[in-house]
Formats: structure tokens, C-alpha cells, sequence
């Protein structure tokens, strides 16, 4: 795969006039429900991502990292401490913040979530809808030329029940690249792909870290893409045990 499309003019990192932090967590705490309801999911969360960085966040399931992802992209509120992203501060944010901030990040989900009635050029042209300033045409252009670089050029007009799971993630993939974001969250980007596909994705998330500045935050389980980090987070109980550079 190659980096080609995602060459589009002042949508970069390096061209957005972000600081070195994309990410700054502070203290971040994070409780489900409430009264004898409440139950804490994250506790003293701190840690930074900086200017084309790949950290990944590891551990075992139910340990927060997908918690913690959510509250990154903007998709959950803040309860308690401080989280800037993309230099927004998101424990103090409006509901525009938190839609400004979507706007400019690329996620990928364990689950594709692929919208079932459109086609893979469709499900990713979709992510257009938050960039009116590009027209239907460009969208078209650089959809096409995305599925291309994902391995999907003859299923462009393909619904998502006839395709593969891993075509179906290779497909969500594209759509998380296709603007150029700014900051890239994945979780568990490889977890339905064969060994080459999933290499050939990490590989892309990588090109786009390191020509355009733009840090990649990956959920994973998946010890074939460790050797991708810059960083890898460890957390367990909700709670970031170890730190490692790599």
C-alpha cells in the first residue's frame, strides 16, 4: 500500500499548526452509572501522544482501553480531569467541540460497522459528509483511490454482506484514512484480518505517522504489530501499569 491518496493539500498534521501533544491526559477518572450504580472504569489515567507518534495501548479485555479510546475521539464525556485533544480541551468542551474534534480524527473500529444498503465506495465516501467543502466528485476520486490502496479496487461497488470480514474491516479502514485526518484511534484495527492484510494496514498507519506527523492511538491485542510502536501503554484494572518506548 502506498501513501499516495492521502497526499491532499492542507489537511495534514504538519500543516494544521497543532503543538508536539496531539493527546494530554491528566488525572482522567471514568465511572459508568451512578449512586450504587457507579462503577469506575478508569483511575489516575496521564499520558501523552505526540506529533507522529504510534502508541499502543495494550492489556487484557475489560482492562479500559476501549473506554479510553471513546473518551479520546470525542464519542463520551470526561468525568473527572483533564483531557486536551488536537489542542481542545474535551473536560470542558461543547457539544461543537466535541463534533469539531470528530471532524478531524479517523477511527477505526473492532467492529467495521459498515452501513449494510450502501456500497464499500459509499460507506467510505460517507465520511465526506463532515467535509462540505469537498465536492461530490472529489470524494468520489479519492474514495476510489483508497479502496484501491486497501487491496479493494474490484469491490468498489460491492455491499458490505458480499464481502469478507476482513474485506469488511479493510473497508472501515479506508474510510478512517480517506480525509487525511489529523490524529488516528484505532480499536483492534487487525483483529479480522490474515497476517499479509494486517501488515499491509499497520504498514499504512505507519507511512501516515511518519511522512505526515500524524500520531496513531491503536487498541490491540495483537502482538504481530508491536514492532510499529514507538510506545507501547499497559493497562490493567483501569490503571496504566507500565510505560515502555520501544
Amino acid at each position: 500500500m502506498e501513501l499516495e491518496t492521502l497526499k491532499y493539500p492542507d489537511v495534514s498534521c504538519a500543516a494544521s499548526g497543532e503543538p508536539p501533544s496531539v493527546i494530554r491526559a491528566r488525572r482522567i477518572n471514568f465511572s459508568f452509572g451512578s449512586g450504587e450504580l457507579q462503577k469506575q472504569i478508569l483511575f489516575d489515567i496521564s499520558f501523552d501522544v505526540l506529533k507522529g507518534e504510534i502508541v499502543l495501548l495494550t492489556g487484557p479485555s475489560g482492562s479500559g482501553k476501549t473506554t479510553l479510546l471513546t473518551l479520546i475521539g470525542a464519542l463520551r464525556q470526561v468525568n473527572e480531569g483533564e483531557l486536551t485533544v488536537l489542542s481542545r480541551p474535551l473536560h470542558r468542551a461543547t457539544k461543537h467541540d466535541l463534533i469539531a474534534t470528530r471532524r478531524d480524527l479517523g477511527f477505526i473500529f473492532q467492529q467495521h460497522n459498515l452501513l449494510e444498503f450502501l456500497t464499500a465506495r459509499q460507506n467510505v465516501e460517507l465520511m465526506f459528509e463532515l467535509h462540505p467543502d469537498v465536492t461530490a466528485a472529489e470524494a468520489r476520486e479519492r474514495s476510489v483511490r483508497m479502496l484501491r490502496d486497501v487491496g479493494l479496487g474490484d469491490r468498489l461497488d460491492y455491499l458490505p454482506a458480499r464481502l469478507s470480514g476482513g474485506q469488511k474491516q479493510r473497508v472501515a479502514v479506508a474510510r478512517a484514512l480517506v480525509t487525511a485526518p489529523h490524529l488516528i484511534l484505532a480499536d483492534e484495527p487487525t483483529s479480522a484480518l490474515d497476517s499479509q492484510s494486517g501488515r499491509d494496514v499497520v504498514n499504512l498507519l505507519q507511512q501516515l505517522a511518519r511522512t505526515r506527523g500524524c500520531p496513531v492511538l491503536m487498541v490491540t491485542h495483537d502482538t504481530r504489530v508491536l514492532d510499529i510502536a514507538d510506545r507501547i501503554i499497559h493497562m490493567e484494572d483501569g490503571r496504566i501499569a507500565s510505560a515502555v518506548a520501544t
